[in-house]
């Protein structure tokens, strides 16, 4: 499959004047080519300056600990995965067929990653003002979604568990399936006597993580406080 460069240009808002740099941030490595890894490794830094300077800016008064959660929630694999759908990126990404008929294209870590290349290629092409008028509008609606600092999932119920004296929630994996490169986990997460929720997740960490947040939703619909 051909990747639209203008596409992708237009999407970020930069025209790039050296195009090898747009192809190899969309190049992933099952095609055998010079691939985004290394540029991925380059815009993961790019972005966490971009983050943490607009975080600096927006929330004068708050603490360093608030602000690395803020943080986390920003830069974390779901929110870029989040960021590569919601602006069609993932569309033009280029991978072998088997990878895309394996479920490449949706693949958190693979569509994070080429958020992040993109961001190193943008910043090797034109440096840090068009990086940060990409991100800046890009992440706006997270930005705008964070009145609070998020607190992970799996933390938020564990202390939700030990305020009323309870055992903290135990997880257990009841199902995987999928090929090894591109498995599918189930989780189970129980907690007391409260029941139990069930997750899917390419990895075990993100089944959990899923489950519990399943899990704070069942809490609060059934308003248990």
């Amino acid at each position: 499959m051909k990747s639209d460069f203008q596409t992708v240009e237009k999407i970020l808002a930069y025209t790039f004047k050296d195009k090898t740099l747009i192809e190899r941030a969309l190049t992933h490595s099952s095609l055998g080519a010079p691939d985004y890894e290394r540029l991925e490794f380059l815009g993961d830094r790019v972005l966490g300056l971009i983050i943490a300077e607009e975080l600096f800016k927006k929330f004068p008064k708050e603490k360093e600990g608030l602000l690395a959660k803020r943080f986390s929630g920003l830069v974390q694999r779901e929110t870029l995965a989040a960021i590569a759908t919601e602006t069609n990126l993932a569309e033009n990404i280029l991978l072998s067929e088997q990878e895309r008929l394996a479920g490449g294209l949706k693949n958190e870590n693979l569509l994070s990653d080429i958020v992040e290349a993109l961001l190193g290629a943008i910043y090797m092409d034109g440096g840090i003002a068009p990086c940060k008028d990409f991100v800046l509008k890009a992440w706006r609606s997270h930005f705008d979604d964070m009145k609070l600092p998020p607190q992970e999932p799996k933390t938020a119920l564990q202390e939700w568990a030990q305020a009323r004296g309870l055992n903290p929630p135990s997880y257990k994996i009841i199902d995987q399936e999928g090929p090894d490169h591109a498995p599918l986990f189930t989780i189970e997460v129980a907690l007391d006597t409260f029941g139990v929720e069930h997750a899917k997740g390419p990895s075990r960490r993100v089944a959990e993580k899923v489950a519990a947040q399943a899990f704070l939703n069942k809490l609060n619909k059934d308003d248990i406080g």
